[in-house]
């Protein structure tokens, strides 16, 4: 009989995230701190007996080549060509949210095969394998809550203070492509120090242009300020999320929080940031 593995694919926030400008290959240079929250999707690894890579995720749409899980799945698959695996994704993070669940699904797919194809692949192989998927793929494959520079795989591993956190999602969807085209967005940030990002939390290059494009985004700032809370964005949006002094204020906050917002259907989770992966978390508990 197969045996499963499953594991989270837990999502992060960015306690703060600054541009420093755009690069020649067209990427952009980045300061942001890294935070993992115990929100995650699961995903679960079936071995088969016939070779290939199955992926099965109803609540994605996407062509099996776009799929992230589908192309980390890939990359180790040349390691073990007669192995094959089956993925069941269970989505709990929202879809464009700016809490990296696409990342996180193909950082948790690289380090399930490493353990499942029994492949012994170090961490910073992982990480440059996670860094051809999308920069914030090394920061999960870590598995640190980390201070992040370059296109963000350049870490340095912080301690964060771990509590309570509101994620609203607005109901609506931010576009990183088009934030990172439009020429209001600030791309030449000074670069600061990681001691001074540590006292900079909520600040975020993308904010300010997002609340211009997103009326949504910008009514969940309005109400949670309403509410005298601290609205910050994660990633490009558009989740907010809202760091809480205890367990007490984030409920009271989502009991709260309106069905809808500029028309929108919103969503919100109570979840707790966490310094260490739930993933490796899970990972580095005894059998």
């Amino acid at each position: 009989m197969n045996l499963t593995l499953s594991l989270p694919a837990p999502g992060k926030i960015n306690r703060m995230l600054h541009i420093l400008g755009k690069r020649s290959d067209g990427y952009h240079q980045l300061q942001t701190l890294f935070q993992f929250i115990d929100l995650a999707d699961q995903l679960y690894f079936t071995p088969t007996a016939t070779s290939g890579i199955e992926v099965d995720c109803p609540d994605l749409d996407l062509a099996m080549e776009d799929n992230l899980v589908y192309r980390a799945a890939k990359h180790l698959h040349q390691f073990m060509p007669d192995q094959g695996v089956q993925i069941r994704i269970e989505k709990r993070l929202p879809l464009g949210g700016g809490l990296g669940g696409g990342s996180s699904n193909a950082a948790t797919t690289l380090i399930a095969l490493n353990q499942l194809w029994h492949l012994d692949l170090s961490l910073d192989t992982l990480a440059k394998i996670g860094l051809n998927l999308g920069a914030d793929v090394p920061v999960f494959i870590r598995g640190q809550a980390a201070w992040a520079e370059g296109v963000g795989e350049r870490l340095l591993p912080v301690t964060l203070e771990q509590q309570p956190c509101v994620i609203l999602h607005p109901g609506c969807h931010c576009s990183t492509g088009a934030l990172f085209q439009d020429p209001r967005l600030p791309r030449q940030t000074p670069p600061i120090s990681v001691d001074e990002a540590l006292h900079l939390t909520g600040s975020n290059n993308f904010t300010a242009l997002a609340l211009t494009l997103y009326p949504a985004l910008n009514a969940c700032f309005d109400w949670v300020k309403q509410q005298g809370h601290t609205p910050c964005l994660s990633g490009s949006g558009a989740c907010v999320f809202v760091l809480c002094e205890n367990l007490t204020q984030a409920e009271l906050l989502v009991q709260n929080f309106p069905d809808q917002l500029a028309g929108a259907a919103t969503q919100a989770w109570i979840t707790q940031t966490q310094n260490l992966s739930p993933c490796h978390a899970l990972l580095s508990q005894p059998l």
